[in-house]
C-alpha cells in the first residue's frame, strides 16, 4: 500500500503541503488497485472523531485509538473516554458500520515528566509543547498500530481549526521512520469537514469540551478546572445511574 512519502518527494522542497490533497491521493490508490486498508486513529475526543470517521469509513476499516494522557483532570479524562466510546458505538448502530475502540491507559505522569524533562510547561498553546504532546500520543498509536497489525497510523487531530495540520502531519511523518507502519496523512477540517463534524456532534447529541486537554493550555485560557472536575464527576455519576436501571 501506497506511503504517504511516495506522494510527498515529488513536490518542490520549498513548497507547503496540502495534507488533504495527498490524502485524497492514497485513498485514490487505495480504489485504485481495490485495496480496503485497516487504519488505527488516534482520536483525542468525540466531535474530532465524527467527520473522520464518516469520510474513513467509505474506504477502509478503521479502529479508533484514545490514547490522551495529557487530558486533565482525571474526571474529564474519563468523561472523554465514555463520550467517544458511546459515540463509536452510536455510530456504528445508525451506519451499519463495524469502527472498533480502543482505550489506552491513563498515564499523566507520564506526560507530565515528559513536560517537565524538557521544560515546556511556559510554552503557548500551539508551540513546542503541543508538537512533544502530539509526538508522545503518535508514537502509542504507531507502536500499537504494528502490535495489532494495521496498514496505517493516523490521528483525527487535523478536523480541529486550533490545531496545526502541517505540525500535526510532520510529527506523524517522523513517527513513521521509526515503526514499519504507514503514516496516514490528512487534514480533516477541509472540504467542510469542521463544519460537518459540529453538525454531526448535534445529531449525536455528543458533549463538546472547552479546552483541548492539559493543565497548562487551561490555566493559560482561564479555564476553572475545579468546575470542570464537578461536571465530569456529575456526568459520569449520572451514566452510572443510567446503565444501572437498564440494566436491571
Amino acid at each position: 500500500m501506497k506511503n504517504a512519502d511516495d506522494f510527498l518527494e515529488k513536490l518542490s522542497p520549498n513548497e507547503k503541503v496540502n495534507y488533504d490533497r495527498i490524502l485524497q491521493k492514497v485513498v485514490a490508490d487505495w480504489t485504485a488497485n481495490q485495496e480496503r486498508p485497516k487504519i488505527l486513529l488516534h482520536s483525542c475526543c468525540a466531535p474530532c472523531s465524527t467527520y473522520s470517521l464518516e469520510y474513513l469509513v467509505q474506504y477502509a476499516d478503521v479502529t479508533i485509538l484514545f490514547a490522551n494522557s495529557n487530558i486533565h483532570p482525571k474526571s474529564e479524562y474519563q468523561r472523554r473516554e465514555l463520550v467517544q466510546k458511546e459515540f463509536v458505538e452510536e455510530f456504528n448502530r445508525r451506519t451499519g458500520s463495524n469502527v472498533g475502540f480502543i482505550a489506552s491507559p491513563y498515564q499523566p505522569n507520564d506526560y507530565m515528566r515528559m513536560v517537565g524533562l524538557h521544560q515546556l510547561q511556559y510554552e503557548p498553546e500551539g508551540g513546542a509543547r503541543c508538537t512533544a504532546c502530539f509526538q508522545m500520543r503518535l508514537d502509542i498509536v504507531a507502536k500499537e498500530a504494528v502490535e495489532r497489525g494495521f496498514d496505517y497510523f493516523g490521528t483525527a487531530l487535523t478536523i480541529s481549526p486550533h490545531k496545526n495540520s502541517q505540525q500535526v502531519n510532520e510529527v506523524g511523518l517522523d513517527v513513521q521512520k521509526i515503526y514499519t507502519v504507514n503514516f496516514l496523512p490528512a487534514d480533516f477540517k477541509k472540504n467542510n469537514g469542521y463544519a460537518r463534524s459540529v453538525q454531526m456532534c448535534d445529531e449525536y447529541d455528543i458533549y463538546r469540551q472547552c479546552y483541548c486537554g492539559c493543565v497548562f493550555a487551561a490555566k493559560q485560557q482561564g479555564i476553572d478546572l475545579k468546575a470542570i472536575d464537578a461536571e465530569a464527576k456529575e456526568f459520569l455519576v449520572k451514566k452510572q445511574l443510567i446503565n444501572k436501571l437498564v440494566q436491571d
